[in-house]
This record gives structure tokens, C-alpha cells and sequence, in this order.
């Protein structure tokens, strides 16, 4: 009797498997927030460690126990937490009291991911919905700004550069603004984590190495900005440019609106989600009532996201779409 030697062993999906794991994914989205993060230390001080450190501790804790109470398999080792702490913290000012910092960080853990079931299976990006709800619950302390490196001395406030951007006549100057050169390496008012450009930039040429995210996405939003801006400001490329650098546009098109979960998968749907992200932003800050439009902008995106899932999802191969009957078509 002969021997079969190879066997065709049949298993569900996934059959491509690759070395990947979340922990791994969350580790290097860690390492990418570190510029970032070290800037804003240097920047805000001690304050800015201690938002950071309560928002990651909070959400680390929030999924012990949410997850201990609904009787499931733990999941703070996957990292994700953190991740999510670390980006709460980077949308918000230093200033901010710490105990809001917490509530944010609950209703992110809590709400917004762990009531949809954990990891993977949030609707909407859980740091930004946890910054939406503060930003409308507690408007003013969200929008009071510190100087940086004013925690040296007697802290002063100040405006940020999307609030200085325009004149009584509602016309363009940069002659409150700090210069280009301290938007890019952060000396100007903000958040935490959206001041220092340069920063961000690196941490999201590291992710595109390490093959995290995909560049398409950050491309089209920021570059959607980009024209809308340069024709809505009469091709002016100074204020193109204070646009691009100011608000949370570099951290949300990088980190925020790259979501596995909350993102297309396919290419083309990646690209339609980035562009909506920067035409969402662009008509918020030019025509709304608020300055930034980046943190709305992600989550009305996220919420389209099973319908430009649907309409760009690829034909399988080797099928033939069905003509339909003249029958069907007279009925």
C-alpha cells in the first residue's frame, strides 16, 4: 500500500500568516510618539508628565476593570491601552485639571471601546471621541494654552496659532504668529502632542518603514488641506503652510485617522477616507465656528467607513457581474 507523504491540511482563515502581532503594532506606534513626547516634556514641563502619566495610567486601569467586570480575557497587555492613553494626552493642553484627564480616559476605555467589545471592534477612534466629549463638556479648560517653556518660570497664557490667525477683518497676518521655524519645532501654543512637527513627521516616517500604516492616508488628508487651502487663501503659500503645521492636522492624519479598526483596508478606500478627513477639516476651519476641525473631521469619517468599504471592496476573481433581464428591467 502506498504512503501519502503530503497531505492538503484544510484550516479556516486567515492562510496567509505573518509575524505581526498587536503588541508588536502597539510597540512600535509607542516608539513613533516618543519624539513627540520627549518634545512636549521639554516644552510644558512637569505638568505635561503628569497629563501623560494619569491618562495612560487611567486607561490601563479602566481596561483591567472593565474587562475583570464583563468577565473576559484581560487585554492590557496588548499595549493598546497605552496607545490610547498616549494620544488622549497628546490632544490635550497642558494646562488641563487631571481629573478631567481621567474622565476622558475612562469614556475612551470604557465607552467607546470596551462597550463595542474591546480591541478591534470600536467604531469610532476611542482618543478622539474621549477629546470630543471634554472639548464639549469643558470647552475652556480645553482651549487655555501655555507658552512653552513657560513652566520655567510664572506661567502665561496665550492663544493658539489658529485663533491668531486672522485679523479684525477676518483677513489673514502673520504678524501675531510665531515664526515657521518655531511651528516646526514646536515653540508655539498647542496641545501636547501636535505642537512639534518635526517630531510627528518623524515618528510617521518610522511607522511607513516599519510597514504600520500606510502613507496614503496621512498624504491624501494633509495634502487635501493643502489645495483646499491654497485656493480658498488666494494661492497664498505662507498661509497654506501655517495651516498645515498648526491645529492637530499632522497628529490626527498620522496617528488618529491610520486606525486599523476605525480605517479602510483597500487602497482606493484609504485614499476616499483621507480625502473626506481634509475636506471635513478644511470647511470646518474656514467656515465653522471653531478654529480646528481635525478631531471631527476623523470621527464623522470613521463613522463612513463600512460605506466606503462597501463601494470599494475589489471584484473577486474571475467573476462576472449578472446582466439583468429586460423582464427585471421593465418591472
Amino acid at each position: 500500500m502506498i504512503e501519502i507523504k503530503n497531505k492538503l491540511n484544510v484550516s479556516a482563515s486567515p492562510h496567509v500568516k505573518s509575524p505581526k502581532t498587536v503588541t508588536g503594532i502597539m510597540l512600535d506606534v509607542i516608539i513613533a510618539l516618543c519624539p513627540a513626547l520627549f518634545a512636549s516634556f521639554f516644552l510644558f514641563g512637569p505638568q505635561a508628565l503628569a497629563v501623560v502619566a494619569v491618562c495612560v495610567g487611567t486607561c490601563v486601569l479602566s481596561e483591567f476593570v472593565a474587562r475583570k467586570v464583563m468577565k473576559r480575557d484581560n487585554t492590557i497587555s496588548d499595549l493598546s491601552a497605552v496607545v490610547t492613553g498616549l494620544l488622549l494626552a497628546f490632544n490635550l493642553p497642558s494646562t488641563i485639571p487631571l481629573w478631567m484627564a481621567a474622565v476622558g480616559s475612562v469614556i475612551a476605555i470604557v465607552v467607546v471601546k470596551q462597550f463595542f467589545g474591546g480591541i478591534g471592534q470600536n467604531f469610532v477612534n476611542p482618543a478622539l471621541a474621549g477629546r470630543i466629549i471634554l472639548l464639549t463638556s469643558f470647552p475652556t479648560a480645553m482651549a487655555t494654552w501655555t507658552r512653552p517653556l513657560s513652566w520655567q518660570a510664572e506661567a502665561a497664557t496665550t492663544a493658539s496659532p489658529l485663533a491668531s490667525m486672522y485679523n479684525e477683518a477676518g483677513e489673514f497676518t502673520a504678524e501675531n504668529l510665531p515664526t515657521l521655524t518655531d511651528m516646526l519645532i514646536g515653540n508655539r501654543a498647542g496641545c501636547l502632542g501636535e505642537v512639534c512637527a518635526i517630531g510627528l513627521i518623524l515618528g510617521g516616517l518610522y511607522l511607513v518603514i516599519r510597514k504600520v500604516i500606510s502613507p496614503a492616508i496621512p498624504l491624501a488628508f494633509i495634502a487635501t488641506v493643502g489645495v483646499f487651502m491654497t485656493v480658498a487663501g488666494g494661492f497664498n503659500m505662507e498661509f497654506v503652510a501655517y495651516q498645515l503645521l498648526s491645529g492637530g492636522l499632522l497628529i490626527g492624519a498620522i496617528f488618529m485617522a491610520t486606525d486599523y479598526t476605525t480605517s479602510p483596508i483597500s487602497l482606493k478606500g484609504k485614499i476616499i477616507f483621507g480625502i473626506g478627513c481634509g475636506l471635513i477639516t478644511s470647511l470646518i476651519r474656514f467656515y465653522g465656528n471653531l478654529p480646528e476641525g481635525v478631531s471631527f473631521a476623523i470621527l464623522i469619517m470613521n463613522i463612513l467607513v463600512p460605506h466606503i468599504e462597501r463601494l470599494t471592496a475589489p471584484k473577486p476573481f474571475g467573476t462576472v457581474k449578472e446582466k439583468k433581464s429586460k423582464e427585471a428591467k421593465s418591472a
